[in-house]
């Protein structure tokens, strides 16, 4: 469930480090409290990461209920964003490559120098 993003309308990241040991209530709490946002809208995954990088958290609230889901790697970290505590919207790409343990701060790419013109 947690490798393909197309089933969610949206996905966001808690950046920096967030306590694994929260349930559901807490997370919720924690998204309208510290982030402002609505955990009560369908589609919309929210995913924190503890200080083991091994393992992420998600909620989702599915209309009738919360869903808390628990994603641990057996082999490789995620490449989770330290630098901020705050929230992140991602796109499906980065979300393909946070799942797949890629970094999602990619550096912007290099143009290519033009061919100088040979006299």
């Amino acid at each position: 469930m947690l490798n393909d993003a197309s089933g969610f309308e949206k996905v966001y990241i808690a950046c920096g480090y967030s306590d694994l040991r929260r349930g559901i209530d807490g997370f919720a709490t924690m998204i309208q409290q510290e982030f402002k946002l609505d955990p009560f809208k369908p589609g919309i995954l929210f995913l924190f990461c503890g200080r083991k990088t091994d393992r992420i958290k998600g909620l989702l609230w599915e209309g009738d209920g919360f869903l808390l889901l628990y994603k641990r790697l057996e082999v490789g970290k995620f490449q989770w964003p330290r630098s901020e505590a705050e929230v992140k919207a991602i796109t499906s790409q980065q979300y393909k490559w946070l799942m797949e343990g890629i970094s999602i701060e990619q550096r912007k790419a290099i143009k290519p120098l033009t061919p100088s013109r040979v006299l």
